[in-house]
């Protein structure tokens, strides 16, 4: 938490114009690397905190770009991941409430309608649900897919609806670059999980390789040993994941694959203690952010403002693919970069966990405007998860006795003002509220309207009661069906089609009669197929937040269709 406002460290500032490494040889596509984690605000050594000891992110950002404004949209993970893959704010596709179900790893649990400790802000139940998306959007890996990547996740998904068998060639704990056919480019996913919020309780157990002593305590938190003891938990944690770190980059290198990918380093959200995860203002919304392109091309710190929902774009541009058009992110590489940096990024704060509330805030890369929808509510959500971490309830203990000075109250205020304001050059932490101070008037000014305007530009479904917005998605709280595809052969080809709206395709090529499941080598249907020469052709119709359609066995030699049982879910 040492972070520093004069970034020194060891490389120079520079620009992002390096079109020869985006320019590689046509004929060979860049592969891509995301090593993603949990729960981490930019404390590290590239960014001024020198707590850890983390020599491979080190090395990994000597040779990377390094970004000193990159901003999820959502301080938690679900939300957040759904910004990543779609390429959309979680509050205009209706995956702004944490959490909506179990989806959280894999394929998901597909189980929905039990009973929650939710309710949303009118005290109505909130259902377990997949949101269902508008239909255009989809995962952006199914544009990479199409294009001809081998694109493998592991494992993580969260995304607040069940990851679609398009999505994906392969999507487990076994997924991996590593099983692409020769000279196939990749995209690949490995999201770490030791520095989750839950592993400093869960991690309390394991070597404590940072001293409780060697920590900053920030003002906002008492300095005790209770509270050391959790943030030198979390540097620990961070010392894990760095090992985690190293071996990853090292398959690659002994692959001889590492200058011929681009590699990405980010964290989910913020940290993950108290007045950090689920903040929709500095703790919660910004992160670290790097990229290393092959042979350290461009590497330097780039002070540009990014948000998690330009990575989607980003990514295609990279990888030569066209960006729709529906995507609200922008492109901060590639031959589709945008022409101007973005000026602002937005976050937003609805439904975590068992308690809703709606805030909404605009930033700068400075200043933080923050819009408070129910200001009688109070700021500090009483959340029972956030209860496992010992300092949690030792900062309640010390609320309760009196003990906390007016940095430390300020979060466990019982109610917000309307609209907040801070600057982060001076309150780093964002606890001190300049919204009636008349010399900022001018900068309300500015970003009042621009907050505003990026609510109604974006549909912003949270004005919705999220028990209505759930049954607008599932008519009486009923999880909606894809259609079952239909397969017509036609001039020696195969074309299959689904009358559902949105809904993606895929197939198997099998020469032995199987039963389908979740973890099936899916293809991508994309356009018509060449008549097959295998025996069966198994198809399926998915949309996201929809029920899969059942699969269809087509006996390819005598073009016999049969329906089978939908498939159930395998981890």
């Amino acid at each position: 938490m040492k972070l520093k406002t004069n970034l020194t460290w060891i490389l120079p500032s520079v620009s992002l114009l390096f079109s020869s490494c985006q320019h590689q040889q046509k004929e060979e596509k860049l592969n891509f690397l995301l090593l993603t984690c949990e729960d981490i605000s930019p404390d590290l050594i590239m960014y001024g905190d020198s707590t850890a000891n983390t020599p491979n992110l080190d090395k990994l950002a000597s040779e990377s770009m390094i970004f000193t404004h990159a901003y999820t949209t959502v301080g938690v993970c679900a939300p957040s991941r759904s910004s990543i893959i779609t390429g959309m704010y979680p509050i205009s596709i209706g995956t702004q409430n944490m959490r909506t179900g179990k989806d959280y790893v894999g394929w998901g649990m597909r189980k929905y309608g039990a009973p929650s400790n939710a309710t949303d802000l009118e005290g109505n139940h909130v259902p377990l649900y997949s949101a269902v998306i508008p239909p255009y959007v989809k995962c952006f890996t199914q544009y990479l897919r199409k294009a001809g990547y081998y694109c493998t996740n592991n494992f993580k998904t969260d995304y607040q609806f069940a990851a679609p068998v398009t999505a994906w060639d392969a999507n487990s704990r076994t997924a991996s670059w590593k099983n692409r056919k020769p000279g196939q480019p990749f995209f690949a996913v490995f999201n770490d999980m030791v520095t989750h919020e839950s592993r400093i309780w869960m991690n309390a157990d394991l070597e404590q390789t940072v001293n409780p002593q060697a920590v900053a305590v920030p003002s906002f938190f008492p300095d005790n040993e209770i509270v050391r003891t959790d943030m030198a938990r979390n540097y620990s944690n961070i010392e894990l994941l760095d090992k985690h770190i190293g071996k990853k980059l090292e398959e690659l290198k002994k692959a001889g694959l590492l200058d011929k990918t681009v590699i990405f380093f980010f964290s989910d959200h913020g940290g993950p203690l108290p007045k950090e995860k689920r903040e929709y203002t500095e703790d919660g919304l910004h992160v670290p952010f790097m990229v290393r392109f092959p042979h350290g091309k461009g590497a330097g710190y780039v002070n540009d403002m990014i948000s998690f929902v330009d990575i989607a774009p980003t990514i295609l541009s990279l990888a030569g693919t066209p960006i729709p058009d529906y995507m609200q992110g922008q492109a901060f590489l590639g031959d589709q970069k945008a022409k101007t940096p973005r000026k602002y990024i937005f976050g937003s704060a609805d439904r975590f966990d068992e308690i809703a509330d709606r805030c909404r805030s605009v930033s700068d890369g400075r200043f933080y405007l923050v819009k408070n929808f129910h200001p009688e509510l109070p700021a500090y959500k009483d959340l029972a998860y956030r209860k496992n971490i010992p300092m949690m309830r030792e900062l309640l203990r010390e609320r309760d006795n009196g003990e906390l000075n007016a940095d430390q109250m300020y979060w466990f205020r019982k109610h917000k003002t309307p609209e907040e304001l801070y600057d982060t050059k001076t309150d780093p932490h964002c606890i001190h509220n300049l919204i009636d101070d008349p010399q900022y008037a001018a900068k309300i000014e500015e970003l009042r309207p621009v907050l505003l305007k990026w609510i109604k530009e974006s549909h912003d479904l949270g004005a919705m009661p999220e028990a209505q917005m759930v049954e607008s998605m599932w008519p009486d709280f009923v999880q909606p069906v894809t259609l079952s595809p239909r397969v017509n052969m036609e001039n020696g080809k195969v074309s299959i089609t689904c009358q559902t709206k949105g809904a993606s395709l895929a197939y198997i090529l099998s020469d032995e009669e199987i039963q389908p499941n979740l973890n099936s080598d899916w293809l991508l249907y994309s356009q018509p197929i060449e008549k097959p020469k295998h025996k069966y052709l198994y198809a399926l119709a998915t949309r996201i937040g929809y029920r899969d359609s059942k699969v269809l066995e087509v006996k390819a030699n005598k073009m016999k269709v049969d329906t089978l049982d939908a498939m159930k879910p395998i981890q």
